[in-house]
């Protein structure tokens, strides 16, 4: 089942991709709901169990602390002298903008995340500079996404992405809370020559409904207080994986 695969689907998507109209896809969607396969939303259906409350930054921000602070130390230290890096609105990424201003060599920082930004308004001009992603602005996760988002960072090429996101399926495939915020992901993702996810161990275990991309599309996994199993599953689906 699509539904199952990919963690959502929308009615434009099963149209296109299966021939049939959006009355059909409503439809089967509705009978699928009633067997509990789905969950309706708006324009399309998610697999029971996803989430779709999001939490704001702040909130986030005080969860998993070391974790992520450890996620942000071993991605920091991946970065070479004059490398350009997206940084994406999750926290775990804002920790690791936080130490590459703490000692990381010269960088450029590509962010949509306003505290990421706000990092840089005392940072040594000398050592890094920094491009701000506009368009949308979210006040819950303070961020900025929509079209001008995007062809922002399309407009750009990164040597890396610090990427996170709200969980992964056992599929493979990373997914958000919200479209908006998967849109740019997926544009940082694809504009940097060597994205790095990374993956406290909760994100193993809960998924948003928004499908960014499948894990095979980064160059590497950092994962922090991750169980053996789930680090074994993403190396079986092909992917380099490093545990801090």
């Amino acid at each position: 089942m699509l539904v199952r695969e990919a963690g959502s689907v929308t009615v434009a998507g099963l149209e296109k991709d299966l021939g049939i109209s959006p009355a059909t896809a409503r439809r089967d969607l509705a009978v699928l709901e009633r067997q509990g396969k789905v969950k309706r939303i708006h324009g399309g259906a998610v697999t029971p169990g996803f989430t779709q409350h999001e939490d704001s930054f702040q909130q986030r921000l005080n969860e998993a602390v070391e974790a992520k602070k450890r996620l942000g130390r071993a991605a920091v230290a991946l970065l070479e002298e004059d490398e350009t890096v997206f940084v994406d609105s999750s926290t775990t990424a804002y920790y690791a903008a936080r130490r590459m201003l703490a000692g990381a060599p010269r960088f450029t920082c590509l962010t949509n995340l306003v505290p990421a930004m706000d990092l840089f308004s005392t940072a040594d001009p000398s050592g890094a500079s920094m491009v701000g992603v506009g368009g949308i602005f979210r006040a819950l996760t303070l961020s900025f996404v929509g079209p001008c988002a995007v062809r922002t960072v399309e407009s750009h090429l990164a040597d890396r992405a610090f990427i996170s996101v709200k969980g992964i399926t056992p599929e493979g495939y990373l997914t958000d809370i919200n479209p908006l915020e998967a849109e740019v992901k997926r544009a940082m993702i694809r504009q940097a020559a060597r994205p790095v996810l990374l993956l406290d161990g909760r994100k193993f275990e809960q998924r948003g409904f928004s499908v960014i991309t499948h894990v095979s599309e980064v160059s590497l996994v950092i994962t922090a207080d991750a169980r053996q199993a789930h680090i074994e599953a993403l190396g079986e689906l092909g992917v380099a994986v490093k545990s801090v």
